[in-house]
């Protein structure tokens, strides 16, 4: 709360394993503190009334912002299959959930193209339809160069999307966890930063320094290209993202 942010976000367990819990979270953290939350939502493994059914859940404890998610299937490694009664995708979870209520709504981008897109081209026209069907902004997937991320906001632009894109940020925490989270979302971890981060597992004071450096000094590098909004993954560790944001100012 100190800190401000516009908003702070529960996720959502693969194929909705953490519904339940979700929604208490979330209920107890727009009852006990003055930051706007945003539930996030999928449509995985789920129709669209129990989908429809959650969302209201979330407008009726005073939540007006959801993260809208096509969701990954419980089953680790399994393709992806719309729920025969469900919705399709996350285009039409965004317009699903305008016709419930009139929520904020934000989406995944992948800065490095989502592992299951046909091509970049293909995932940028997912990310067009999304925000199309009325998603208000974009939350890119973690990446670890500057770079990537404004190669990224210039295609885009080109592409014709003009919803505010806001970069994602992962201080690493843990490192095996950060490299098994790349792997799987297809982000690329530079040779440069692996050595920074070799044989520090064991040594979390050195780790905990260079993981603020090497966030801040991305941030940093980001807000000179016009950069002024942030979304930090904090994965439950305060300390990281606390010091990162003590650093960028706030």
């Amino acid at each position: 709360m100190p800190l401000a942010p516009r908003f702070m976000s529960v996720t959502y367990g693969a194929g909705g394993s953490t519904r339940d819990r979700t929604l208490d979270i979330v209920a107890s953290l727009v009852r006990e503190t003055t930051v706007p939350v945003a539930g996030h939502l999928t449509c995985v493994d789920a129709s669209r009334d129990q989908v429809d059914a959650v969302a209201r859940a979330y407008w009726d404890a005073g939540v007006r912002h959801i993260v809208a998610l096509r969701g990954d299937p419980a089953e680790a490694g399994a393709a992806y299959v719309p729920h025969p009664d469900g919705y399709a995708n996350a285009a039409a979870l965004v317009a699903g959930l305008h016709r419930i209520a009139p929520f904020e709504i934000s989406v995944a981008a992948y800065p490095e193209t989502h592992p299951a897109a046909v091509s970049a081209a293909a995932d940028l026209d997912n990310l067009k339809a999304k925000i199309d069907a009325g998603a208000t902004r974009a939350i890119t997937q973690f990446f670890f160069e500057s770079e990537t991320f404004l190669r990224f906001r210039d295609h885009a632009a080109s592409a014709g999307i003009t919803a505010e894109i806001v970069p994602g940020i992962l201080p690493v925490g843990n490192i095996a966890q950060a490299y098994r989270f790349a792997d799987m979302c297809g982000a690329r971890v530079p040779d440069w930063m692996r050595r920074l981060f070799d044989g520090l597992d064991d040594q979390p004071g050195a780790r905990a320094i260079v993981t603020t450096t090497v966030a801040t000094e991305l941030c940093r590098r980001l807000r000179e290209e016009g950069v002024d909004h942030f979304h930090i993954y904090t994965l439950n560790r305060a300390d990281a993202s606390l010091a990162l944001c003590r650093l960028l100012g706030r």
